[in-house]
């Protein structure tokens, strides 16, 4: 595989912002930038070998400091919501900013999103290193993190998480790039089919906050597990999807043994050019939003991206963990290591 640099803008404090450029050898294109481990553009060939950006994202570097929704980035220390920023742990209560009406996203502002990785090429691979201190964005303990992207000759965009702590603190890192297989701006991604191996997921209340219990997903409209346009049911008058304005939950993927094996969890199909994504992880679970915020007001490669413009498989553990014993656990304590892998596979179907 093949990596470049290039400048890529400048941060308001003077430091320099580089992109990475990953290709290999069926002539697939990944670029990654240092700040916020943003994957800018994923370019990759439909059924006739036509190319195209899939990527929603930015040309230059400036929005990405503001108005971005997360497009593209790495996302920590803890991905999702922790209800009202507040959670115990060992005894102690932790409060975290609020930035998502009365509850705590993504890791807060600035979250991994916000911030600049130190990059090395190494063995063929883009690794990304930042180390969150103690008590930033209210979290305990010093957190050293390292992603590493990999770009292989299947057309899979490899990540690997890893990270150790001096003091126990929630950890739940993931990558929230947003997908349109047409082509990024090219209109909405109602079309997709989409296919979640999940025989449940994670219903939240107004504000996308777990109720508790999950949900099977039988008779409801998140029934993925044979394949359906993402939009074939989003407007149907479900409790569910009027909380989350359509799709946006947490499928509990059906995991062997209830391990970390890795497995396939969501497979989309874009029926006008034959792109297909394939999202395999060894995560409990994957957050599927349907870019329902998305209102036409951004604007990047030349396209407006309009409502429903883009889709986001997460790979991660469940909302608000911290604060429900019952779901898998995300403390992390001095001496383990949190490491986990996802990959997203890129293909055609004729």
């Amino acid at each position: 595989m093949d990596i470049t640099q290039e400048p890529f803008g400048t941060l308001p404090d003077g430091r320099q912002v580089k992109r990475y450029t990953l290709k290999n050898g069926k002539g697939m294109v990944v670029k990654v930038l240092d700040f916020g481990g943003i994957v800018s553009e994923i370019h990759v060939p439909d059924r006739d070998g036509k190319v195209a950006d899939v990527a929603l994202g930015f040309d230059t570097l400036a929005p990405y400091l503001k108005d971005s929704p997360y497009f593209g980035a790495l996302i920590g220390r803890y991905g999702n919501r922790i209800a009202k920023g507040r959670f115990t742990l060992d005894g102690k209560a932790y409060q975290l900013p609020v930035n998502n009406g009365e509850n705590h996203l993504h890791g807060g502002d600035p979250g991994f999103d916000k911030v600049l990785w130190t990059a090395t090429v190494e063995a063929g691979s883009l690794a990304l290193r930042y180390r969150a201190a103690d008590g930033e964005q209210g979290y305990p303990g010093n957190l050293d993190a390292t992603v590493v992207y990999s770009l292989t000759e299947d057309n899979e965009i490899a990540v690997h998480f890893r990270a150790v702590t001096d003091r126990p603190t929630p950890v739940n890192l993931t990558q929230h790039s947003y997908f349109n297989l047409a082509g990024a701006g090219a209109g909405d991604v109602l079309a997709h089919e989409m296919t979640i191996d999940a025989d449940a997921f994670v219903p939240v209340d107004a504000g996308a906050i777990p109720l508790g219990p999950l949900a099977p997903v039988t008779g409801t409209p998140f029934d993925f597990r044979q394949p359906h346009p993402i939009g074939e049911r989003i407007g149907q008058p479900d409790e569910q999807l009027l909380h989350g304005t359509g799709y946006d939950h947490c499928w509990v993927l059906n995991k062997p043994d209830g391990g970390k094996a890795m497995t396939r969890a969501v497979h989309v199909y874009e029926p006008t050019t034959g792109r297909v994504l394939e999202l395999f992880t060894q995560e409990p679970g994957v957050q599927f939003y349907s870019g329902n915020f998305l209102d036409g007001s951004l604007h990047g490669k030349g396209h407006d991206y309009v409502f429903r413009g883009g889709f986001c498989i997460e790979p991660q553990h469940f909302p608000d963990s911290p604060n429900r014993p019952a779901y898998p656990g995300t403390i992390l304590r001095p001496g383990e290591v949190y490491e986990t892998r996802s990959r997203l596979r890129f293909s055609v179907a004729r």
